[in-house]
């Protein structure tokens, strides 16, 4: 899993200018790759249980969520397009990790992306 995360995994980064244009091959092959590390999250965190929480976090959250896809989702303009990536990235994190958190408190790296969920 260590290896896909940091091999595999490429969202190249275009102004927004050029991704503004949905139908730009720029901008559907951002989406595309975007979509692919979604989906390796989903498979990451699915390991939750057998493999050591502290691991699956540092992979699934700090190293693709934080390095990857929070890029990739605050330069996408507000509205539904961002919300729904935000809502797939939310489904994706298993509710065991929030259980023992007092309210209003998040995981120390969900911070920037519940900052922007907040926005």
């Amino acid at each position: 899993m260590k290896k896909s995360v940091e091999e595999d995994v490429f969202i190249p980064l275009y102004p927004k200018s050029t991704v503004e244009d949905k139908s730009s091959l720029r901008s559907k092959f951002q989406e595309r790759r975007f979509w692919s590390a979604v989906k390796l999250l989903s498979n990451v965190v699915l390991w939750d249980g057998i493999v050591q929480e502290d691991k699956l976090r540092d992979l699934g959250l700090s190293k693709l969520l934080n390095r990857y896809l929070l890029l990739n989702i605050l330069n996408t303009p507000l509205g539904p397009d961002n919300i729904k990536k935000c809502d797939k990235v939310v489904a994706c994190l298993p509710e065991r990790w929030f259980q023992d958190l007092k309210g209003g408190s998040t995981l120390p790296e969900l911070l920037n992306f519940s900052q922007h969920l907040l926005q």
